[in-house]
């Protein structure tokens, strides 16, 4: 899987909404390889948009097609100043990957001292953190070969996401998270309070 990020200061959050909405019903459908996308805004107006493809190939036929060029024309009126791409060959998902019907998202960005390692964390199976955390509807990890990653993390509900951080972790499940955060820097959580999806049917 190829998983392509998008970020950029919003200023008409309604009109880039919409024009998303648009891409669904009328290019979604002919993208060869588009799998799905989660979308939204933080609090200070930053959007952010993490992108699913089969492959990054497919992203690029994607990109060169001139009905993309013309919807992106628009799409970038939308934004003050540029908007940054990052592609990453190295993506994943996790337990259910995520929902359509997910009521909030964190993202997480940073960057990882030995990528290796932390994809190897990911990559276990996560019952234990499924049956401590059923708010946890899954998520998307993306990386680039310098460590640097985005991690989006789908829940039921804000709620019940503030709730479960409050719980206590068994012991080893604890320790074995905190060794893991420890490889990371620079790392900052991005709040979407109301999310938005998409996905091929």
């Amino acid at each position: 899987m190829f998983i392509q990020i998008m970020q950029g200061r919003c200023r008409d959050e309604e009109r880039l909404h919409r024009l998303s909405d648009e891409w669904r019903e009328t290019l979604g459908p002919t993208a060869v390889g588009w799998l799905g996308g989660t979308y939204g805004v933080t609090d200070d107006g930053e959007f952010v948009g993490v992108v699913r493809f089969e492959s990054k190939e497919a992203a690029m036929r994607n990109s060169a097609r001139p009905e993309q060029g013309a919807w992106w024309q628009r799409m970038q009126e939308c934004f003050d100043g540029d908007v940054m791409f990052h592609d990453c060959d190295d993506a994943s998902i996790w337990l259910e990957g995520g929902s359509d019907d997910a009521g909030f998202v964190q993202v997480i960005q940073g960057r990882v001292s030995d990528p290796e390692r932390f994809r190897h964390f990911m990559e276990q199976p996560m019952d234990t953190l499924h049956e401590e955390r059923p708010e946890i509807i899954g998520g998307t990890l993306a990386m680039q070969p310098d460590g640097w990653f985005t991690e989006t993390i789908a829940f039921r509900s804000e709620a019940e996401a503030r709730e479960g951080e409050r719980k206590e972790m068994p012991e080893d499940v604890r320790r074995e998270y905190e060794t893991e955060m420890s490889m990371m820097e620079n790392v900052t959580y991005k709040d979407l309070h109301h999310p938005w999806f998409a996905s091929r049917g």
